[in-house]
């Protein structure tokens, strides 16, 4: 899936298509006189449940007057309203909608969007549909969620986390999701239970109910034996019975679900990429040899309030992990008929002992999206620091200061960032495995290091660069 965050500006919410769209497509539109009646509305929720509601004038409907009737309706408080928020999804794209949107308006354009956001196919695109969805808010910090103790509100979070991890788009390492799929299992199933109604249960319901489906499922296919997939879910049962054990026995008292609620989200909180929005692109793949020919890997990009995550489609592991502080970014449009929009991210790294910067290319028609999606979260999270340090007292101010001098130069184009280093962890990024431009700055020259290309990105900002660090005071003064 394709996701992000819809960025258009006027009341009216329209989105006017590239020159290129007049092949675009349209269905069929009700009447004005259809829409002021009452309209049945579904709004789908993780977990294969929906809202069902009645709607007077869907046509002009706001997402900010939906929201009032699907939050009376799942009796979510006023102090978690904001974790919420709407989306228009479908298999080619995810997009989440601001509060003046119309989402009726935007349905009868969804195949404009398909068409400037996506490389969907003329058929596909005539075939897809939107649906209402009602889950997390990208923008809501996790340290709320935390506090956050409505049971109701604690299970559409976890609905959605739990999605994530089994479909993969959530990386993690065993650790990780086998104690989650205990957790999952006994919110299902209760506690309690001995070690031969658990395998029995564990079977009925099938592992890749509780377990990621590339783990559940294995990577043998059909070279695998009988024998040796019987003894993977084997292992993988015993792993998950162990774990169920742990919470069983957790302090002597079985704990409630809100309990378990919490700590299978307070799990998923360690993953850097926890709620976070994604969009889908290519990069390049390092070159096997002098005469091969340049191939791309398809990668999902994590974009949430810590940074950005790059992570690989079929291995389900992460690339490119890159706080805020630890990156630059810009995208560029194609220059000619052929060529891709493409989001680079740079970065600090190392060629032979020798500090470089390190350019990363992700090939995407939501480069323009990502682009704008990471500023607009450099510069909420900016405010947000601000705000938090203006209510501190003056002891914690002098703290933070003395704090600050000692790192100012960490993070400005006069110091180095942190350097990523390879791990075994699918969380940690793998750098080796990029194929990324390497170059250094000497002066006012810039000097790139192994040219695998013969024109650059640089030649191209030559006359009027664009591309800027990630500073809290300039994003402040350019908003």
């Amino acid at each position: 899936m394709r996701t992000g965050r819809l960025d258009m500006e006027g009341d009216d919410c329209s989105f006017p298509p590239d020159s290129s769209d007049d092949h675009s497509q349209r269905g069929s539109v009700a009447s004005s006189a259809t829409l002021s009646r009452a309209q049945d509305v579904l709004v789908y929720l993780f977990g294969d449940s929906a809202v069902h509601l009645s709607v007077e004038g869907l046509g002009s409907i706001t997402v900010q007057e939906l929201g009032r009737s699907v939050r009376e309706a799942l009796h979510i408080p006023e102090s978690a309203q904001d974790a919420f928020a709407f989306w228009l999804c479908s298999p080619l794209l995810e997009l989440q909608l601001k509060a003046r949107h119309q989402p009726y308006k935007l349905c009868r354009q969804w195949q404009d969007l398909l068409y400037r956001f996506t490389e969907a196919s003329e058929e596909d695109i005539s075939q897809d549909e939107p649906c209402l969805q009602y889950r997390r808010n990208v923008f809501y910090p996790k340290s709320k969620e935390l506090q956050i103790d409505d049971e109701g509100v604690l299970k559409l979070l976890y609905e959605e986390a739990k999605s994530n991890i089994l479909t993969g788009r959530y990386p993690c390492d065993p650790e990780h999701w086998a104690g989650l799929g205990a957790l999952s299992f006994a919110l299902d199933e209760g506690l309690g239970l001995d070690s031969q109604q658990f395998t029995t249960s564990i079977r009925e319901k099938k592992l890749s109910s509780f377990l990621p489906a590339h783990v559940a499922m294995g990577s043998g296919g059909l070279l695998s034996t009988l024998r040796g997939k019987s003894s993977r879910q084997a292992g993988l049962e015993q792993s998950l019975l162990e774990e169920y054990k742990k919470i069983s026995t957790c302090a002597g008292n079985p704990p409630e679900p809100t309990q378990l609620l919490h700590q299978y989200l307070n799990t998923c909180h360690t993953l850097p990429y926890y709620g976070s929005a994604f969009f889908f692109g290519e990069i390049d793949k390092p070159a096997q040899g002098i005469l091969q020919r340049a191939k791309r890997k398809a990668v999902n990009v994590g974009i949430c309030l810590e940074g950005v995550y790059v992570m690989d489609v079929k291995e389900k592991h992460v690339l490119l992990g890159l706080r805020f502080d630890e990156l630059s970014w810009d995208h560029s449009y194609p220059e000619d008929q052929g060529d891709s929009h493409i989001l680079w991210l740079e970065f600090d790294g190392e060629e032979d002992g020798t500090p470089v910067n390190k350019l990363l290319k992700i090939y995407s028609k939501q480069a323009e999206l990502m682009s704008g999606f990471i500023e607009f979260c450099v510069e909420l999270r900016s405010v947000t620091e601000a705000a938090a340090a203006a209510e501190t007292d003056g002891e914690a101010s002098l703290s933070q200061q003395a704090s600050g001098q000692d790192g100012s130069n960490r993070n400005g184009r006069g110091g180095r960032r942190g350097m990523l280093q390879r791990q075994s962890s699918v969380v940690c990024s793998r750098v080796h495995s990029l194929n990324t431009i390497s170059y250094v700055e000497n002066g006012t020259e810039i000097r790139r290091l192994k040219p695998k290309r013969a024109a650059s990105f640089f030649t191209r900002q030559a006359s009027a660069p664009a591309y800027s660090a990630v500073q809290v005071t300039e994003s402040l003064e350019q908003g």
